[in-house]
Protein backbone atom coordinates (compact mmCIF):
# COMPACT_ATOMS: atom_id res chain seq x y z
CA UNK A 1 0.00 0.00 0.00
CA UNK A 2 2.96 2.65 0.81
CA UNK A 3 4.42 1.53 -1.79
CA UNK A 4 0.94 2.49 -4.06
CA UNK A 5 0.72 5.81 -2.33
CA UNK A 6 4.48 6.72 -2.98
CA UNK A 7 4.19 5.70 -7.14
CA UNK A 8 0.87 7.44 -7.30
CA UNK A 9 2.16 10.89 -5.07
CA UNK A 10 5.41 10.67 -7.31
CA UNK A 11 3.04 10.48 -10.45
CA UNK A 12 0.95 13.67 -9.46
CA UNK A 13 4.59 15.42 -8.63
CA UNK A 14 5.85 14.60 -12.01
CA UNK A 15 3.03 15.60 -13.47
CA UNK A 16 2.84 19.48 -11.88
CA UNK A 17 6.37 19.75 -13.11
CA UNK A 18 5.75 18.97 -16.78
CA UNK A 19 2.82 21.30 -16.38
CA UNK A 20 5.31 24.47 -14.80
CA UNK A 21 7.68 23.26 -17.29
CA UNK A 22 5.07 23.86 -20.06
CA UNK A 23 3.69 26.57 -18.30
CA UNK A 24 6.85 28.66 -18.45
CA UNK A 25 8.22 27.34 -22.05
CA UNK A 26 4.58 29.34 -23.28
CA UNK A 27 5.16 32.17 -21.48
CA UNK A 28 8.92 32.61 -23.07
CA UNK A 29 7.34 31.75 -26.09
CA UNK A 30 5.07 34.44 -25.63
CA UNK A 31 7.64 37.00 -24.58
CA UNK A 32 10.13 36.20 -27.55
CA UNK A 33 7.71 35.84 -30.40
CA UNK A 34 5.11 38.59 -29.29
CA UNK A 35 5.39 40.68 -26.34
CA UNK A 36 8.83 41.94 -27.59
CA UNK A 37 7.08 43.19 -30.59
CA UNK A 38 4.19 45.25 -29.02
CA UNK A 39 5.91 48.47 -29.70
CA UNK A 40 3.66 51.53 -27.93
CA UNK A 41 3.63 55.20 -27.37
CA UNK A 42 3.20 55.43 -23.46
CA UNK A 43 2.28 59.83 -23.23
CA UNK A 44 2.66 62.05 -20.16
CA UNK A 45 1.71 65.27 -19.66
CA UNK A 46 3.80 67.68 -17.43
CA UNK A 47 3.35 71.19 -16.60
CA UNK A 48 6.45 72.55 -16.72
CA UNK A 49 7.26 75.05 -19.07
CA UNK A 50 7.06 78.93 -18.37
CA UNK A 51 3.90 80.33 -18.05
CA UNK A 52 2.79 81.76 -21.52
CA UNK A 53 4.73 79.13 -23.69
CA UNK A 54 3.44 77.60 -26.66
CA UNK A 55 2.80 73.73 -25.39
CA UNK A 56 6.16 71.15 -27.03
CA UNK A 57 5.76 67.56 -27.86
CA UNK A 58 9.01 65.72 -26.54
CA UNK A 59 9.72 61.83 -27.93
CA UNK A 60 12.05 59.94 -25.73
CA UNK A 61 13.49 57.01 -27.55
CA UNK A 62 15.90 54.52 -25.82
CA UNK A 63 17.45 51.25 -25.79
CA UNK A 64 16.68 50.17 -29.35
CA UNK A 65 19.08 47.77 -29.84
CA UNK A 66 18.68 47.34 -33.18
CA UNK A 67 20.13 44.19 -35.11
CA UNK A 68 20.01 43.18 -38.59
CA UNK A 69 16.85 42.36 -39.95
CA UNK A 70 14.04 44.23 -37.57
CA UNK A 71 12.08 45.44 -40.39
CA UNK A 72 9.15 45.01 -37.96
CA UNK A 73 10.82 47.70 -35.61
CA UNK A 74 12.82 49.80 -38.43
CA UNK A 75 8.87 50.38 -39.80
CA UNK A 76 7.21 51.34 -36.69
CA UNK A 77 9.93 53.62 -35.75
CA UNK A 78 9.80 55.75 -39.03
CA UNK A 79 6.18 56.09 -38.26
CA UNK A 80 6.95 57.92 -34.78
CA UNK A 81 7.86 60.75 -37.07
CA UNK A 82 3.57 60.90 -38.09
CA UNK A 83 3.36 62.54 -33.70
CA UNK A 84 5.77 65.51 -35.33
CA UNK A 85 7.62 65.30 -32.10
CA UNK A 86 8.93 69.26 -31.34
CA UNK A 87 12.12 67.69 -29.87
CA UNK A 88 13.78 64.26 -29.81
CA UNK A 89 15.91 62.72 -27.08
CA UNK A 90 17.52 59.35 -27.78
CA UNK A 91 18.87 58.20 -23.85
CA UNK A 92 21.33 55.74 -25.89
CA UNK A 93 21.68 51.58 -26.28
CA UNK A 94 20.89 52.13 -30.09
CA UNK A 95 22.65 49.14 -31.41
CA UNK A 96 23.26 45.62 -30.94
CA UNK A 97 24.95 44.14 -33.84
CA UNK A 98 27.78 45.03 -36.04
CA UNK A 99 26.12 45.47 -38.87
CA UNK A 100 22.93 47.64 -37.30
CA UNK A 101 24.13 50.61 -37.94
CA UNK A 102 22.28 51.34 -41.37
CA UNK A 103 19.07 49.88 -40.57
CA UNK A 104 19.32 52.31 -37.38
CA UNK A 105 19.81 55.47 -39.34
CA UNK A 106 17.16 54.49 -42.05
CA UNK A 107 14.69 53.67 -39.28
CA UNK A 108 15.07 57.08 -37.67
CA UNK A 109 15.65 58.90 -40.73
CA UNK A 110 12.28 60.64 -40.51
CA UNK A 111 12.96 61.43 -36.61
CA UNK A 112 16.23 62.91 -37.71
CA UNK A 113 14.27 65.55 -39.57
CA UNK A 114 13.18 66.95 -36.35
CA UNK A 115 15.83 68.91 -33.54
CA UNK A 116 17.34 66.21 -31.35
CA UNK A 117 19.97 65.57 -28.70
CA UNK A 118 21.17 62.21 -27.50
CA UNK A 119 23.53 60.19 -25.15
CA UNK A 120 25.02 56.45 -25.46
CA UNK A 121 25.02 53.59 -23.75
CA UNK A 122 27.07 50.78 -23.11
CA UNK A 123 25.67 48.77 -26.06
CA UNK A 124 26.71 51.51 -28.06
CA UNK A 125 30.25 50.97 -27.48
CA UNK A 126 30.62 47.39 -27.30
CA UNK A 127 28.26 44.27 -28.41
CA UNK A 128 26.22 42.38 -25.17
CA UNK A 129 27.70 39.54 -24.66
CA UNK A 130 25.82 35.91 -23.60
CA UNK A 131 25.41 36.64 -19.32
CA UNK A 132 24.27 34.51 -16.68
CA UNK A 133 20.83 36.15 -16.22
CA UNK A 134 20.23 35.16 -12.35
CA UNK A 135 23.65 37.59 -12.33
CA UNK A 136 21.27 40.60 -12.50
CA UNK A 137 19.77 39.69 -9.07
CA UNK A 138 23.37 39.74 -7.40
CA UNK A 139 23.78 43.88 -8.37
CA UNK A 140 24.27 45.76 -11.54
CA UNK A 141 26.50 43.93 -14.30
CA UNK A 142 29.46 45.93 -15.85
CA UNK A 143 30.82 46.02 -19.04
CA UNK A 144 34.67 44.85 -19.00
CA UNK A 145 37.25 46.83 -20.27
CA UNK A 146 38.60 43.83 -22.08
CA UNK A 147 35.74 43.64 -24.45
CA UNK A 148 37.72 46.51 -26.70
CA UNK A 149 37.18 43.79 -29.24
CA UNK A 150 33.30 43.86 -28.99
CA UNK A 151 33.47 47.49 -30.23
CA UNK A 152 30.60 48.89 -32.56
CA UNK A 153 31.16 51.12 -35.12
CA UNK A 154 29.31 53.87 -33.09
CA UNK A 155 31.40 56.92 -34.36
CA UNK A 156 29.47 56.68 -37.50
CA UNK A 157 26.54 56.64 -36.19
CA UNK A 158 27.20 59.54 -33.96
CA UNK A 159 28.55 61.13 -36.66
CA UNK A 160 25.34 61.01 -38.50
CA UNK A 161 23.23 62.40 -35.65
CA UNK A 162 25.63 65.47 -35.67
CA UNK A 163 25.02 65.81 -39.46
CA UNK A 164 21.43 65.92 -38.55
CA UNK A 165 21.86 68.05 -36.07
CA UNK A 166 21.31 66.63 -32.88
CA UNK A 167 23.46 67.14 -30.14
CA UNK A 168 25.87 65.13 -28.27
CA UNK A 169 25.59 65.44 -24.42
CA UNK A 170 28.19 63.14 -23.30
CA UNK A 171 29.55 64.88 -20.68
CA UNK A 172 28.39 68.34 -22.33
CA UNK A 173 26.12 70.73 -21.89
CA UNK A 174 24.56 73.14 -24.32
CA UNK A 175 21.43 75.67 -25.10
CA UNK A 176 18.99 75.44 -28.05
CA UNK A 177 16.40 77.65 -28.91
CA UNK A 178 12.93 76.24 -29.77
CA UNK A 179 9.97 77.89 -30.50
CA UNK A 180 11.62 81.01 -28.97
CA UNK A 181 12.12 79.43 -25.69
CA UNK A 182 15.88 78.42 -24.34
CA UNK A 183 16.54 74.97 -23.89
CA UNK A 184 19.32 74.17 -21.81
CA UNK A 185 20.62 70.72 -21.69
CA UNK A 186 22.98 68.66 -19.38
CA UNK A 187 24.40 65.34 -20.34
CA UNK A 188 26.98 62.71 -19.45
CA UNK A 189 28.56 59.64 -21.17
CA UNK A 190 27.19 56.31 -20.01
CA UNK A 191 27.04 56.19 -15.95
CA UNK A 192 26.80 52.21 -16.56
CA UNK A 193 30.53 51.59 -17.62
CA UNK A 194 31.74 54.62 -15.32
CA UNK A 195 32.29 56.77 -17.94
CA UNK A 196 29.90 60.08 -16.68
CA UNK A 197 31.81 63.47 -16.00
CA UNK A 198 28.96 66.05 -15.23
CA UNK A 199 29.53 69.64 -16.11
CA UNK A 200 26.46 71.36 -15.22
CA UNK A 201 24.13 73.36 -17.26
CA UNK A 202 24.93 76.14 -19.53
CA UNK A 203 25.86 79.15 -17.87
CA UNK A 204 24.84 81.69 -20.29
CA UNK A 205 24.90 85.79 -19.62
CA UNK A 206 25.08 86.97 -15.93
CA UNK A 207 21.35 87.76 -16.69
CA UNK A 208 20.77 84.35 -18.53
CA UNK A 209 18.63 83.06 -16.05
CA UNK A 210 15.88 85.92 -16.30
CA UNK A 211 14.55 85.05 -19.57
CA UNK A 212 12.27 82.39 -19.96
CA UNK A 213 14.26 78.87 -20.18
CA UNK A 214 13.51 74.69 -19.99
CA UNK A 215 16.19 72.95 -17.72
CA UNK A 216 16.83 69.00 -19.19
CA UNK A 217 19.10 66.43 -17.69
CA UNK A 218 19.90 63.50 -20.12
CA UNK A 219 21.57 60.29 -19.09
CA UNK A 220 21.18 56.56 -20.48
CA UNK A 221 21.80 54.76 -16.92
CA UNK A 222 19.36 56.61 -14.16
CA UNK A 223 22.16 55.69 -11.08
CA UNK A 224 21.36 57.55 -8.36
CA UNK A 225 24.82 59.61 -7.98
CA UNK A 226 24.11 61.24 -11.62
CA UNK A 227 20.41 61.86 -10.27
CA UNK A 228 21.74 63.72 -7.64
CA UNK A 229 24.37 65.77 -9.55
CA UNK A 230 21.57 66.41 -11.67
CA UNK A 231 18.99 67.33 -8.76
CA UNK A 232 21.08 69.52 -7.37
CA UNK A 233 21.43 71.86 -9.85
CA UNK A 234 17.90 72.25 -10.58
CA UNK A 235 16.65 70.64 -13.85
CA UNK A 236 12.71 70.68 -14.91
CA UNK A 237 13.19 67.01 -15.89
CA UNK A 238 15.34 64.29 -16.12
CA UNK A 239 15.26 61.62 -19.03
CA UNK A 240 17.12 58.39 -18.71
CA UNK A 241 16.51 54.47 -19.67
CA UNK A 242 18.87 51.83 -19.52
CA UNK A 243 16.62 49.69 -17.02
CA UNK A 244 14.40 48.05 -20.07
CA UNK A 245 11.61 48.56 -17.71
CA UNK A 246 12.84 45.11 -15.60
CA UNK A 247 12.48 43.50 -18.93
CA UNK A 248 11.18 40.46 -16.99
CA UNK A 249 8.09 41.58 -14.92
CA UNK A 250 5.52 39.80 -12.40
CA UNK A 251 2.09 41.01 -13.30
CA UNK A 252 0.57 43.12 -10.40
CA UNK A 253 3.94 43.50 -9.14
CA UNK A 254 6.61 45.00 -11.98
CA UNK A 255 9.98 44.65 -12.52
CA UNK A 256 12.78 41.91 -10.67
CA UNK A 257 15.59 43.87 -11.29
CA UNK A 258 16.64 47.67 -12.95
CA UNK A 259 20.20 46.77 -13.78
CA UNK A 260 21.27 49.68 -11.83
CA UNK A 261 20.94 51.06 -8.22
CA UNK A 262 17.75 52.60 -9.33
CA UNK A 263 14.66 51.25 -7.15
CA UNK A 264 12.92 48.90 -9.14
CA UNK A 265 9.78 50.43 -8.93
CA UNK A 266 11.30 53.42 -10.56
CA UNK A 267 12.46 51.21 -13.63
CA UNK A 268 9.71 52.30 -15.59
CA UNK A 269 7.57 55.49 -15.97
CA UNK A 270 7.38 59.23 -14.60
CA UNK A 271 8.43 59.48 -11.52
CA UNK A 272 9.61 62.30 -8.97
CA UNK A 273 12.99 62.22 -7.64
CA UNK A 274 14.00 64.12 -4.41
CA UNK A 275 17.40 65.20 -3.16
CA UNK A 276 18.68 67.97 -1.43
CA UNK A 277 15.33 69.27 -0.79
CA UNK A 278 14.56 69.21 -4.47
CA UNK A 279 11.73 67.49 -6.32
CA UNK A 280 12.16 67.30 -10.03
CA UNK A 281 10.23 64.56 -12.70
CA UNK A 282 12.07 61.80 -13.76
CA UNK A 283 11.25 60.12 -17.28
CA UNK A 284 12.75 55.95 -17.45
CA UNK A 285 11.83 54.67 -20.66
CA UNK A 286 11.51 50.35 -20.45
CA UNK A 287 13.26 51.12 -24.11
CA UNK A 288 12.16 49.74 -27.28
CA UNK A 289 14.63 46.36 -27.67
CA UNK A 290 16.16 44.23 -25.88
CA UNK A 291 19.97 42.75 -26.03
CA UNK A 292 19.99 40.04 -28.72
CA UNK A 293 21.29 37.52 -26.32
CA UNK A 294 18.23 37.75 -24.20
CA UNK A 295 15.07 38.30 -26.76
CA UNK A 296 12.37 38.13 -24.24
CA UNK A 297 9.96 40.61 -22.77
CA UNK A 298 7.31 39.41 -20.32
CA UNK A 299 4.88 41.84 -18.66
CA UNK A 300 7.38 44.67 -20.23
CA UNK A 301 5.93 45.96 -23.92
CA UNK A 302 8.41 48.03 -25.39
CA UNK A 303 8.13 51.67 -25.61
CA UNK A 304 8.52 55.47 -27.31
CA UNK A 305 7.18 58.14 -24.71
CA UNK A 306 5.31 60.57 -25.72
CA UNK A 307 5.90 63.84 -23.29
CA UNK A 308 3.15 66.92 -24.02
CA UNK A 309 4.87 69.40 -21.95
CA UNK A 310 2.41 72.07 -20.72
CA UNK A 311 2.97 75.41 -19.91
CA UNK A 312 2.81 76.68 -16.02
CA UNK A 313 -0.35 78.16 -14.37
CA UNK A 314 0.38 82.20 -14.44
Amino acid sequence: MAAERLRRTLGTAGRVALGAAAAGSAVLAYGSLIERHLFGVREETLSILPAGQRPMKLLHLSDIHMTPGQKRKQAWLQALAQLEPDLVVNTGDNLSHRQAVGPLLEALGPLREFPGVFVPGSNDYYAPVLKNPFGYFAGPSKQPSDYADRELPWRRMHAVFGQSGWIDLSNRHQSMVLHGLRLDFTGVDDPHLGRDRYTGFPHGSSTGQEADHLRIAVAHAPYQRVLDYFTEDRPDLILAGHTHGGQVCIPGYGALVSNCDLPTWRARGLTYWEHDGHRVPLNVSAGLGTSRMAPVRIACRPEAVLLHLAPQAA
